[in-house]
């Protein structure tokens, strides 16, 4: 029999334990099926982070999932809403205007292949995150189904309970979600930004501190999640960044928040699809040796300082705006997966990656967080006289 362990957001999600895989992206491979099911499994919520999959891939990735779980499951989805109004929609634009406008950036990626030994294997999709919402706030019509409309237009038509906005403005969004009956996560780096996802109509807020892994804010968890708890009371907040153990869970908890969203921690599962050499990077890295750099996106991104990072802030150079730089180390991230230097592409993971040790099951880490959150609330009872 499994401990009772449980919060409001339990009664919201319909979930044992208020424990959330975050919807990681890296095409798939941070968040596959078996790792989305057993989070949910094992009594947490599984969300499949959708950026990076075409929409069939998604669809793909939900259904294979269904067939792992009949518990509820989650989408998280990248919806910016600051990119030009001219970006070009086709990665091969892309490239082409990199060569033109910025010569020294499409540089700096051949001569770092041709120092590691390969050549160049660009990404073979002609998709680019476009803007969604525009600039003077217009939404896509039928003329203008870009990647990310069909990516919502596949998470509303299938068995999907949570629908998790991980950058950008969902009020578009959240509607269509609302009439589905699904629930609305907004995640935030600050006071501010959470205010805004409560006025776009989100049900959850997931206040995500400094020291998490992928895309994240300069605010450290200590201080945003209280923070963030009082902007947006009486809404449930969950906490992210750093928690990779039961006694980080019992202290987003003592912060306020309802629940925690996990990631670097089930990144070293056995059932995480990322390549061995990251889980390595994990598993023996400190947390010191995962750093924010805009290098490989354009925004502000925590990942292992690997030698490519390196040679980016050798070169001195500017990033280039959105998706100009992300396209660009796509491609670079592309061709180091090809020719199997996977030590070069990049891992996003955050710095509580410190207190990882071994690769295990995911259902084994969702125990420890239960048992170690329970162990660590009645440690401070016995020790603190109220």
């Amino acid at each position: 029999m499994r401990p009772v362990f449980r919060t409001k957001l339990c009664d919201l999600l319909g979930i044992e334990y208020p424990i959330v895989l975050a919807g990681m992206g890296s095409r798939g491979k941070a968040t596959p099926p078996a790792l989305v099911a057993a989070v949910s499994n094992a009594g947490g919520l599984g969300v499949i982070g959708g950026s990076g999959l075409e929409p069939e891939q998604l669809r793909d990735a939900i259904r294979r999932t269904r067939e792992l779980t009949d518990k509820p499951i989650g989408v998280d989805l990248i919806l910016p809403g600051n990119i030009p109004k001219d970006t070009p929609l086709t990665r091969s634009e892309v490239r082409r205007q990199i060569e033109e406008r910025y010569p020294e950036h499409a540089a700096f990626v051949r001569n770092i292949m041709t120092e590691h030994g390969f050549g160049p294997h660009p990404v073979d999709n002609e998709f680019v995150v476009a803007n969604t919402t525009g600039a003077d706030g217009s939404t896509p019509g039928s003329s203008n189904r870009n990647m990310l409309q069909q990516q919502v237009d596949v998470t509303m038509s299938e068995d999907v309970q949570v629908f998790a906005a991980g950058l950008g403005d969902p009020s578009w969004v959240t509607p269509l979600a609302h009439e589905r009956g699904m629930v609305m996560m907004g995640l935030a780096g600050s006071p501010r930004n959470a205010e805004r996802q409560k006025q776009a109509g989100v049900d959850i807020i997931v206040a995500q501190g400094y020291e998490a892994g992928g895309h994240t804010g300069w605010i450290a968890s200590l201080p945003l999640i209280p923070q963030v708890v009082d902007a947006v009371a009486p809404m449930p907040v969950l906490a992210a960044g750093g928690i990779v153990n039961g006694r980080g869970v019992a202290g987003a908890l003592s912060l306020g928040a309802a629940g925690v969203w996990v990631g670097t921690a089930f990144l070293a599962s056995e059932e995480c699809d990322i390549h061995d050499e990251h889980k390595r990077q994990i598993a023996e890295g400190r947390s010191q040796d995962f750093d924010i750099r805009k290098v490989y996106t354009g925004k502000t991104m925590r990942s292992f300082k690997n030698a490519a990072i390196k040679a980016w802030d050798d070169a001195g150079l500017d990033t280039l705006p959105m998706p100009y730089q992300k396209i660009l180390m796509d491609d670079f991230n592309s061709a180091a997966a090809a020719a199997n230097r996977h030590e070069l592409h990049s891992n996003p993971a955050g710095q509580g990656a410190g207190g990882i040790t071994a690769i295990r099951p995911a259902a084994a880490i969702m125990e420890d967080l239960v048992t170690g959150a329970i162990a660590a609330l009645n440690d401070v009872n016995a020790k603190v006289e109220i």
